[in-house]
């Protein structure tokens, strides 16, 4: 496992609750019972290392506790991407874009075009902030 990286279990008990904020231990043993089988105990200790690692939050609701997440999905997709990265990065930028580009156009045909549309946004968004000049992008 990566250094930085969530453990499998960690991974699906976080996407649940972003699916699901509020949601408490008992219901999440629930939802992942049947890819995840799981006891009460190893999701409840599971919950207070997410909480610890700051990607939940939990508020007590009458004898149990309800948590929601502190991170979106894209944001913990960037971290899992950025641990990933630091892990195989070979120092050239080149290999990770390029990377990056074959991983979407095997996404479907309009991933590309989604691509390209992000990345102009991006510009579009540091020129504003530079006053356009983006020589630091």
């Amino acid at each position: 496992m990566l250094p930085n990286t969530l453990g499998e279990l960690e991974l699906c008990v976080v996407s649940e609750i972003c699916q699901a904020p509020g949601i408490d231990a008992r219901r999440i043993v629930e939802k992942i019972s049947q890819h995840h089988p799981s006891t009460l105990s190893t999701i409840q200790s599971t919950l207070e290392r997410l909480v610890r690692k700051g990607m939940l939050d939990r508020t007590k609701q009458r004898q149990a506790f309800s948590y929601t997440a502190l991170v979106s999905r894209a944001e913990l997709l960037g971290l899992l991407m950025k641990d990933v990265i630091g892990l195989l990065h070979d120092g050239s930028p080149g290999t990770i874009l390029s990377s990056f580009v074959n991983v979407a156009s095997r996404i479907d045909t309009s991933a590309l075009d989604h691509l390209e549309l992000l990345i102009r946004n991006k510009r579009e968004q540091l020129e504003k902030q530079h006053g356009g000049n983006n020589d630091d992008a």
